[in-house]
């Protein structure tokens, strides 16, 4: 499904969200520990590199490598670091679930609007606290309910009705944003989800909402 919508993902996501997913994402990077040091950051469903490319422009003097299950996705994203020049990035295929590191490796990992698609939520989480090195920071943004009436009213007709009915003219898939909607009704958002990262070994988990709470930002300590 992500290698079918990969040319029009990008795209998409700033017209569906009115162009404030870039605002999200770079609060999101703003959790990122601040050092002098060249820190190593993994970007799990990195997807075509996005938080990867923000993150370079705050931190230019880190390393990143992102990482992401759909080989089309990626793709995108080499063809954009190649266009731009950008030196720093390594993007591979791999499954989040089973990570192909060593233990303690990474100072930070983060995550935008991807987490919620991990089959198995509490394993992805476990990998991904096994390859941060001790002191190392989680970070995850991720898409969550509003709970303000009216706005939660009027933001789930939106999420259900018209952001499927635009993704599929933009992306010729319906199927996509169909589950876009579908796997946000699901994920344990808010305290649901720092409990759970809690339980998988982190701690001073805690979370903050954006946009009247249409997303989360979550942060987490080994």
């Amino acid at each position: 499904m992500f290698d079918r919508i990969a040319p029009a993902y990008d795209l998409l996501n700033s017209v569906l969200s009115l162009g404030i997913d870039t605002r999200w994402r770079n609060k999101a990077i703003a959790e990122l520990p601040a050092s002098s040091n060249s820190l190593h950051i993994l970007d799990i469903a990195t997807g075509t590199g996005d938080m990867c490319i923000q993150a370079r422009k705050r931190y230019p003097h880190y390393q990143y490598t992102g990482l992401d299950l759909s080989d089309g996705m990626l793709e995108i994203g080499r063809q954009r670091l190649k266009k731009m020049n950008i030196q720093g990035i390594e993007l591979i295929q791999g499954d989040s679930e089973q990570l192909a590191f060593g233990d303690n490796r990474f100072d930070a990992v983060m995550a935008a609007f991807g987490v919620r698609n991990f089959e198995n939520l509490d394993k992805g989480l476990q990998e991904i606290y096994r390859v941060l090195k001790p002191g190392g920071k989680l970070i995850v943004l991720e898409f969550s309910r509003p709970r303000r009436f009216p706005f939660r009213q009027l933001f789930g007709f939106y999420f259900k009705n018209v952001l499927p009915l635009i993704g599929s003219w933009g992306s010729k898939d319906a199927q996509a944003y169909k589950y876009l909607y579908e796997s946000v009704q699901q994920f344990p958002d808010y305290d649901r989800f720092t409990d759970r990262l809690t339980a998988c070994g982190f701690h001073s988990a805690g979370f903050h909402s954006l946009s009247l709470g249409i997303c989360c930002i979550y942060t987490g300590l080994k």
